[in-house]
């Protein structure tokens, strides 16, 4: 007849202390279901904020800057050499372009068509980063017309701002390639005159851009400079919303439009206390597992005079350690099983009563936490058979 538990159960004396048996098994209880739900929750946050940033191309194209505070508003806010370099490391950044900046003076003009005058700007980026880039943006040393690429922003404030206050003309998207504006470039000596031709719109890029290759030599001429720090980087992500982005970007005191990066910045709030809610779940688990520990060592302990005679019998310390150990596995995967049915219960309800429509969300618990909750099972096991083995060793 082979040996059980029922055989040597009457001899270890495990019914008292009862109450810590039970409170270890409601903690451990407890921090199962905290940390299983913390897991979904972070799987849930993940699914719900993952897109909800618009992207072109498959990428985010972002503007940033650097952090101007009372603190620091005499320094420099350019981007150093270190600080391009480092922008380009970065695994979560898949491109970087800076916006070279005109460093001479503009004056613009429309003419009669357009009866104002004003001091201009321009700027320039690489080709890659625009969206529209029609086959006119392209300028060469003798052309005396610059092309030039306006946000669409500033196209919609002149529409219906600037043009009432100034009783001036209106245009649509097709017909603003037909104004042309006169353009003074001056300085270092130099003043001549261009026109100036709209020929796109950005919804990418809020600035005036013109090409790369007129800004470059306009600096030269104009600004007697030709190597110089941007005030202004254009990056290229996968992922607006990535928090390591978001961190290095913090850490560097780097600005960035906060819109863009909205559901970024509350996917690390709700991760952070998703994370401590998991954090107190582990914590809630290993007390509960100390707790049954001593009451493994108080039986033990209790019946030590009995497993010393069995011992003596012939009984293997590690058979022993197997069988005492297997009158708990049930019990083990009781609470595990009610934990992950109770999530997988707050889940459905979650999706059903709370965040009904949202069809990314799945009503189903993620693979993930039944994987976690078979390694929280077998580990709970192991450490128990160790703890017991051992006791049993030092008899």
């Amino acid at each position: 007849m082979a040996l059980s538990f029922k055989h040597i159960a009457p001899f270890l004396h495990k019914e008292n202390n009862k109450a810590s048996r039970l409170l270890s098994y409601f903690g451990l209880g407890i921090g199962v279901l905290l940390l299983l739900c913390a897991v979904q929750l972070y799987i849930n946050i993940n699914v719900l904020l993952k897109n909800k940033s618009p992207k072109k191309e498959g990428y985010d194209f972002i503007a940033v800057t650097k952090d101007i505070t009372d603190d620091n508003i005499a320094g420099d806010h350019t981007f150093s050499a270190e600080d391009l370099a480092g922008l380009k490391q970065q695994p979560f950044i898949d491109g970087m372009a800076p916006l070279i900046g005109n460093k001479f003076m503009i004056d613009a003009n429309g003419g009669k068509m357009l009866p104002f005058s004003t001091d201009f700007f321009t700027e320039a980026i690489d080709n890659s980063f625009l969206d529209t880039l029609p086959p006119s943006f392209q300028w060469k040393p003798g052309d005396a017309v610059i092309p030039i690429i306006v946000s669409s922003d500033y196209f919609e404030i002149y529409n219906t701002l600037f043009a009432p206050s100034r009783d001036l003309p209106q245009f649509s998207e097709s017909t603003i390639s037909s104004v042309f504006i006169q353009l003074d470039c001056y300085g270092n000596g130099f003043k001549d005159s261009y026109k100036g031709q709209v020929v796109a719109l950005s919804d990418r890029i809020n600035t005036v851009l013109v090409p790369e290759d007129f800004l470059e030599w306009a600096n030269k001429k104009y600004g007697n400079v030709s190597v110089f720090n941007p005030s202004r980087v254009y990056i290229k992500t996968k992922d607006a919303n990535n928090p390591d982005l978001l961190q290095y970007l913090g850490q560097h005191h780097f600005h960035v439009n906060k819109d863009k990066t909205k559901f970024g910045r509350v996917k690390q709030v709700l991760q952070a206390i998703v994370s401590g809610l998991a954090g107190f779940g582990v914590l809630v688990i290993v007390l509960a597992m100390v707790l049954f520990s001593f009451y493994l060592q108080l039986m033990i302990a209790k019946s030590r005079e009995n497993l010393q005679l069995m011992l003596m019998l012939g009984y293997a310390p590690q058979w022993l350690s197997k069988t005492v150990i297997k009158n708990w596995i049930p019990v083990y995967v009781t609470i595990v099983a009610v934990a992950v049915a109770v999530t997988a219960a707050l889940q459905w309800s979650f999706k059903e009563m709370v965040m009904k429509g949202k069809d990314e969300l799945s009503s189903m618990i993620d693979w993930s936490v039944f994987a976690i909750a078979a390694l929280l099972l077998v580990i709970s096991v192991w450490i128990n058979y160790r703890l017991v083995k051992k006791l049993l060793y030092r008899l």
